[in-house]
Parts: C-alpha cells; structure tokens; sequence
C-alpha cells in the first residue's frame, strides 16, 4: 500500500533532501558546544549558528540577527513573550482562532490575575481587525495571534492588527506555525514586535527547533523564563543583559540548528514561493473534487484566496475519526483527526466537539496523489452512514 502523507500541518514530510545528513555530519564530524571554548570544531559550529539567525533575519525581513533567539519551537517562543511579559492586572488580545500554545499560557495566567478577551471570528474563520479597538483597555500590554488557522488555513488580517497595534503602542506577538516558509513575512511592514516560528514544519527543518524574532524595546521588557551557563559573562551569576544570549541559557539544539540551516539554503536555493504555488494548486484540486461528494462541510473558506494549503473537513452523516481510520487503514492516507490543539477555533468554525479530519499539502504531494484522496472519499462515503 502506498502511502499518502497529507499531515504537513502538524510536521513536514518529506523534510529538505538532503536533512538527515547534515544533522548526521553536527553528530558524527563536529559534535561541540559553542561559546564555551575557541578551538576549531566550535568556532566553525558558532559560525554555523550565526548564519542560520543571518537566514532567519533574511527569510522574515528583520534587522539584526542578535535578536533571534533560538528556542524548541513556536511553542516555547510564545511562553516566553506571554510569560516574560505580562503580569497581574495586565490584560491581552488574541483572536478566536487560536491553537492552544497561546490559549493554554494565557489560561495559566489567568489564575495569577492575567485577563483576556478574543477577537471573535465567523464561522469561515475570519476575523475583523477593527473588532479589536473596542477590546483595548488602558491595562492591554499584548496583542497575540496566530498569521493563519491550523484547523481550516484561513490567514488573519496581520498587516491590519499590525497598525492598529502599533499606534496604540501595545506589542504585537506573531504565531508563524502555519505559515512560516510558506509565505513572505516582513517583520517590519507587518508592524510586529516578536514573531514566533518552528523548523519543522514549512521550514522543512528537524523537530525541536525554532526560534523568536524580538524588537529591541520588546527584548528589554521581557523577563527570561530560563537561566543558567550562557558560555558568556561567566564571572557574573546574573544574566547577560545582551542579546541572544539573555534567552538562550543552556546548551543549544545544535543538531537542530545545522538542521535548520540545511534547510533553509534549500529554500533560498528552491524558489520556496513558488513551491507554495504547487500546494495552493493541490489545495485547489481537493476543494474542487471533495465539493462534489455528499455529507461533506468543507470548514473554513471555500476556495483558495486568504487562506494556506490546509484544508478540514466535517462528515456530517457519519464520525470523522471512522473517516479517518479508513483513510489511513485502507488507503494508507495520512490525515489529522480531531480538535487540532484548537479548541477555540472548532467552536468559532462550528466544529466542537466533533472536530474535523484535517488535509494539509506540500509542494511534495502530487496531482495523483490528489486524486487518490478524493477517490478513497469517495469510496468510504458510499457506504452506510456511521453517525
């Protein structure tokens, strides 16, 4: 049985060619920690993680590659902005949409007095930027969303909660999960002031690394959630107050890092916006054919304008985790079932607490490929109803 690998939501597949090696060639030929000492193999690995923050500043149009700090993933990167920034009796913006590494830092705050109201969003996953003005209160410190829906890829109008942020002066914090590698992302037009990413999804990169983009003004507001040995300042027990080393205490993920970097020059060698061409017409193909095929709600926007190569849907004459088991059992289709770690999304897109059996491509999926998950629909939808 072939197998058809449409979960790139959750994790690329297949990553950059060539990936395996690199991280092999950190393990096997380099295998050094960095700003611990001056000998060869750390200097070339230092200068191996100093080009890739030099990537990262290029791929999202930011300025100076001291404030990318490298962490475990866009997870980590929004703790600690969320974390390191607010306080309470401070108040927060996030939109209906998002997926639980912002809601679930924002709930644990909200027990020590953090609050926070959402930006609500219609039942395609959209947004109203100026539904936020009425939402802002003297005590709002921070304005946080994702850029587009891990449930139905509908993006959020960023560049217009960018301005309004901006001039009411309240830091702007970016989830990139979905869209990072995808799409151009211009830090400054977007008016951000962090922008959080992971390497393993749109990146093509390995798990376990990612990274945050910090303004100077926002890095000096926050508190780090993690301190130790920095390799730097080592007669002080205080940290570093220079940047990146003030948030990367500890050993980095170096295997990740030269991952990444691999990756990264595969993009920058690959024309990666037109590889976002390819999975938008695959994305196409499957709307157009999954349209014809009964008891199926396509959640999120019908067509492709606004949105990204992810794409759920909702039986709604039988249980999608069935449909989802007979994708993968009988027609070796990999798919996401369920409430995608975004509770507050399937309730705006009217999908809780069923969920949704999520489809998301790569410039890697074929037309063929395609085809064979429309059919296989197809087939498991002739059958007798399950629900």
């Amino acid at each position: 049985m072939d197998r058809l690998y449409f979960d790139n939501g959750a994790t690329s597949f297949p990553k950059a060619p060539g990936l395996g090696a690199a991280v092999g060639h950190y393990l096997e030929d380099i295998g050094t920690n960095i700003n611990r000492s001056s000998y060869a193999a750390s200097t070339t690995a230092a200068l191996t993680a100093l080009e890739t923050r030099e990537q990262l500043a290029r791929l999202f149009h930011f300025g100076d590659p001291s404030h990318v700090i490298f962490t475990s993933g866009v997870t980590m990167s929004l703790n600690l902005v969320i974390k390191g920034l607010l306080r309470p009796g401070d108040h927060a913006i996030v939109s209906s949409m998002e997926h639980n590494a912002t809601m679930r830092p924002l709930v644990q705050l909200a027990a020590q007095g953090v609050t926070f109201d959402r930006i609500p969003g219609d039942e395609r996953g959209q947004v109203d930027a100026l539904a936020i003005i009425p939402l802002i209160r003297p005590n709002t410190r921070l304005i946080a969303c994702l850029h587009a829906s891990n449930v139905c890829g509908t993006l959020l109008p960023i560049a217009e909660i960018g301005r309004i942020a901006q001039s009411y002066g309240i830091p702007f914090l970016l989830d990139t999960a979905q869209t990072a590698g995808h799409i151009d992302i211009d830090f400054k037009t977007l008016g951000l002031s962090a922008l959080g990413f992971t390497g393993h999804k749109g990146l093509l990169g390995p798990q376990g690394i990612g990274g945050l983009l910090l303004t100077p003004e926002l890095a000096q507001s926050l508190t780090p959630l993690i301190a130790g040995g920095t390799g730097s300042a080592s007669d002080s027990e205080e940290l570093p107050t220079y940047m990146p080393d003030r948030f990367e205490s500890g050993t980095l993920n170096l295997p990740g890092i030269y991952g990444l970097h691999h990756s990264l020059c595969f993009l920058e060698n690959n024309d990666w916006q037109k590889m976002h061409t390819i999975e938008m017409e695959w994305t196409r193909q499957f709307l157009d054919g999954v349209s014809e095929l009964p008891h199926v709600r396509r959640v999120g926007l019908p067509g492709t304008s606004g949105r990204m190569a992810v794409v759920s849907l909702d039986f709604t004459d039988r249980d999608n985790a069935v449909v989802a088991h007979r994708l993968s059992s009988e027609y070796g289709i990999m798919t996401r079932c369920g409430l995608h770690c975004a509770p507050s999304a399937h309730q705006t897109l009217g999908t809780y607490p069923q969920g949704s059996v999520r489809f998301s491509f790569s410039a890697f999926n074929t037309a063929w490929e395609i085809h064979q998950a429309i059919t296989a629909l197809d087939q498991i939808l002739q059958g007798d109803s399950c629900r």
